[in-house]
């Protein structure tokens, strides 16, 4: 598995994540693109970055929600969402042309993510709009029970699929996220390892229930906007390249 990270989440005098520490230990960049973080001067330092890193780079779009940082969940019409992910996608994509790297993905963020996941007709909105904007890049989602199904789905689209993992979030038996507002979400440091150790050694985690669940990742998301953040992306690192 390759690894992916949020980055490029800082937004004028405001600054998230320890971008430039974290870019060493990933695969692929997942920009934010000015719905729900970032701005143009963020978005050119964070292609900059991921160019000189040799990284994989995706637009991260979300609902137009930057006050509440795109964890909100919105009502938009059809034709609303897709535009606003045109827009997003664009955005990033014009940005890295100047700089000669090339868009590969996208992977929406936050509330916009979990509701896709949770809406098969949410879901077929976002996969419309990528194939309508250029059937060349990939979707990230989560890797879940029903692989198979989305793998047809993105078919009718005309678009490939990569599937993700959680390094440090709690799974439902079905492969979702456990709500962060829910105990026991989000792992500690130690249940990260084990959890990253199970999935690259067996191909699967532990559901909230105590379930064993096997995921076909192809990619695994890691968060490194703290020091003890970047420390434990080192550890999973290694772990995966031994």
């Amino acid at each position: 598995m390759w690894l992916n990270c949020d980055l490029g989440e800082s937004f004028g005098a405001w600054t998230m994540g320890l971008d430039s520490e974290v870019m060493p230990y990933i695969d692929a960049a997942n920009i934010a693109c000015g719905f729900h973080a970032g701005d143009p001067v963020v978005i050119a330092k964070t292609l900059s970055l991921a160019k000189q890193h040799n990284l994989k780079i995706g637009a991260h779009p979300s609902y137009p929600d930057k006050e509440g940082f795109g964890r909100r969940s919105m009502k938009l019409q059809p034709k609303e969402l897709i535009n606003c992910l045109h827009y997003q996608i664009a955005a990033v994509e014009g940005m890295a042309k100047v700089q000669n790297v090339t868009l590969d993905y996208v992977k929406p963020h936050g509330a916009l993510y979990n509701d896709m996941m949770d809406d098969v007709e949410l879901l077929k909105i976002v996969m419309q709009a990528i194939s309508s904007y250029s059937n060349h890049l990939k979707l990230m989602m989560l890797a879940t029970k029903q692989q198979d199904e989305h793998r047809l789905l993105a078919s009718q689209y005309g678009i490939s699929l990569y599937f993700e993992a959680f390094a440090d979030r709690l799974y439902t038996d079905e492969g979702k996220l456990v709500s962060r507002t829910k105990p026991n979400a989000v792992h500690d440091k130690e249940q990260v390892l084990i959890q990253v150790k199970q999935l690259a050694n067996n191909g699967c985690i532990i559901t909230e229930t105590g379930q064993m669940l096997y995921l076909e990742a192809d990619t695994l998301c890691v968060h490194g906007d703290n020091l003890d953040g970047i420390t434990e992306m080192k550890k999973i690192k290694a772990m995966l390249m031994s």
